[in-house]
């Protein structure tokens, strides 16, 4: 055995050996593509991508995908502009915008939901639309999802929100729910898990989105087209994953609740009270 270990031969087979695993490991290591996404609300309409990074299928197809929260869709949109993210996963309202304004690079590459899902949640004295003039309502951003479905909420009512309430921008849904639990506002636009949250604490629906069924691209894969054109590749395995992804959501939801738990720290109760047909969950 020392004899063969002493030999020029076997060392040199042993040392090219060696080069080729660390050259085979790096070459896996390095083979991620690293991208950036980000996305406008902590809903569950937008959360395939928690769910493909639970599932491991960024990792399945090569990604090393990184996430972050920007709490407002024209926010999101000017982030993604200005080349700080390569996907947003967000309301359509900004980015629309942001197009007939002249910014053409901006595309959509695939849907997620195709109706608004708000709604407006108020104190327990206001019980029908009409009892809502005059009042503060609360809402994320101006320009974003929440202040389009409440413009067009109360525009199914025969009302308009520039004139008949207050709109109050609050900067997100956590800060919007803060508002009206805090009595800073009389109603607020809110989405699910937030307006099971504030109906917990004694308030009511005075709208409810779902009924209303307002069409629209309320949850978007958004991208650049120049970034298509110099990274195509890696934004079709993207939505490859966002594809498998939307089947766990539809199909398993006892891995989509768990892991809206652990990684926005949804609560499994509230989230299962607002299950809807549309996800499948």
């Amino acid at each position: 055995m020392l004899s063969c270990v002493c030999n020029p031969v076997y060392r040199l087979a042993v040392a090219a050996l060696s080069f080729c695993l660390v050259v085979f490991t790096f070459d896996r290591v390095s083979a991620a593509d690293r991208l950036t996404g980000l996305h406008s609300a902590q809903v569950m309409s937008q959360s395939m991508p928690w769910i493909a990074q639970e599932a491991g299928l960024f990792k399945k197809y090569d990604l090393d995908f990184r996430l972050v929260f920007i709490p407002s869709s024209p926010v999101a949109t000017a982030a993604t502009l200005n080349g700080d993210a390569e996907i947003g996963v967000t309301g359509a309202i900004g980015n629309v915008r942001a197009y007939v304004q002249g910014f053409t690079d901006l595309v959509f590459i695939g849907g997620v939901k195709n109706f608004l899902t708000h709604s407006i949640v108020g104190k327990p004295e206001i019980k029908r639309p009409e009892d809502l003039k005059g009042k503060k309502v609360a809402i994320g951003r101006f320009g974003g999802n929440t202040h389009y479905f409440t413009i067009q909420a109360l525009r199914k009512f025969g009302m308009d929100a520039s004139k008949d309430i207050q709109t109050i921008q609050t900067g997100g849904g956590p800060e919007t729910l803060a508002a009206l639990i805090a009595g800073n506002v009389d109603a607020a636009g809110l989405v699910a898990p937030g307006d099971a949250a504030a109906v917990a604490r004694g308030f009511g629906y005075v709208i409810n989105g779902f009924d209303l069924r307002i069409p629209y691209g309320a949850t978007q894969f958004v991208t650049l087209r120049s970034t298509i054109n110099k990274r195509g590749p890696v934004i079709g395995r993207f939505m490859r994953v966002m594809a498998e992804s939307a089947i766990i959501l539809h199909t398993d939801k006892n891995f989509v609740y768990n892991c809206a738990s652990r990684t926005q720290k949804f609560s499994i109760r509230r989230i299962r009270r607002k299950s809807r047909p549309w996800s499948g969950v």
